[in-house]
């Protein structure tokens, strides 16, 4: 899809309005309520439906199918973040009227360090078409490992989370408060300038996202080489997730088999990847289209949820089971 300057700067500054007024709405701190929540995703989704029909009507079918191929990859694997952003809130024991402040400032970190490396992404894969190999060998082993790593936290205690390098580092040059301080990034400590937790959740929260951008990102080059359609499809994906935090916050905890239909969605990335980089090798083996990707896609997601919800339900039932007759016991 040729897209010119003027249309890049257009996006960039729609999105920027769509953010600005998400932030101006909700720049009072509150308890986000699950009304609130719904509604907002339920704009994100049917803004990213409608870019995804601009598309069709301005551009193409092919590129309107890589959209939505890419923004529902990516929405499913931004799910996977949730996890990490409800240990990272317990953590750092964020308040929840600052929650939603946290999630909105840590996803547009998220976003502009995705942004470079989508920029990084665009400019390997046309200056060497080998990389298709490296990024479909990448997405494999981290659909194996995703299993591997399901398969061991199953009835295990619950995680906690652990800051990287970076954020250690940045805590230790600037040092910290030993409270919040409403929504104050920085505060005076005895004449020096501190951070508040405030702004070191957001950092961990962006930082975060980074480590999840490395599969990420190769998986949508796998649906589109366009770096526009890349980084709307991220875009949209992204924004939505605050309202998707409050959400199915609680829901989270029942999609115990999420991880397994991400690594099978990887893993099936993985191996168009494989066989795109063989084709343009000009070795003579299929290719998966974009529609078959996305029937694909949407089908595991299904399949996920409908097993994970059921497990849930049964394994609830059992514990009730087990705690009547505990009780009885007793």
């Amino acid at each position: 899809m040729d897209v010119s300057l003027t249309l890049w700067m257009l996006t960039v500054l729609g999105l920027g309005i769509l953010i600005g007024a998400d932030f101006l709405i909700g720049r009072t701190p509150h308890d986000v309520s699950v009304k609130e929540a719904g509604i907002w995703t339920v704009v994100w989704i049917v803004l990213a439906a409608l870019f995804g029909l601009g598309l069709l009507v301005f551009g193409n079918g092919q590129a309107s199918q890589e959209f939505f191929a890419g923004f529902i990859t990516e929405k499913s694997l931004s799910v996977d973040n949730l996890f990490v952003f409800v240990l990272i809130m317990a953590k750092f024991a964020v308040p929840s009227h600052l929650q939603q402040r946290v999630l909105l400032v840590g996803v547009l970190i998220a976003l502009a360090l995705r942004t470079i490396f989508i920029a990084a992404g665009a400019a390997i894969i046309t200056s060497f078409s080998w990389v298709f190999f490296l990024f479909g060998a990448f997405l494999i082993y981290t659909a194996w490992k995703l299993i591997q790593e399901a398969r061991k936290d199953e009835g295990s205690a619950e995680e906690e989370f652990e800051e990287n390098r970076l954020l250690k580092s940045v805590e230790k040059k600037f040092g910290v408060a030993d409270r919040y301080h409403g929504t104050k990034l920085f505060i005076r400590d005895n004449g020096k300038r501190v951070l508040t937790p405030l702004m070191v959740v957001m950092l961990a929260i962006g930082t975060t996202d980074v480590l999840f951008a490395l599969d990420s990102i190769p998986a949508i080059f796998g649906l589109t080489q366009d770096p526009y359609i890349v980084f709307t499809a991220n875009a949209f994906a992204l924004m939505g997730l605050r309202q998707l935090y409050f959400l199915i916050g609680g829901l989270l905890k029942k999609l115990v088999h999420l991880s397994y239909g991400l690594s099978v969605i990887l893993g099936f990335i993985g191996v168009k990847l494989v066989l795109h980089a063989l084709h343009e090798s000009g070795v003579h083996v299929p290719q998966i289209s974009i529609p078959v990707s996305l029937g694909v896609i949407c089908g595991v997601l299904v399949i996920t949820t409908i097993t994970s919800l059921t497990a849930s339900k049964k394994q609830a039932a059992a514990d009730e089971t087990g705690a009547r007759r505990e009780t009885i016991d007793a």
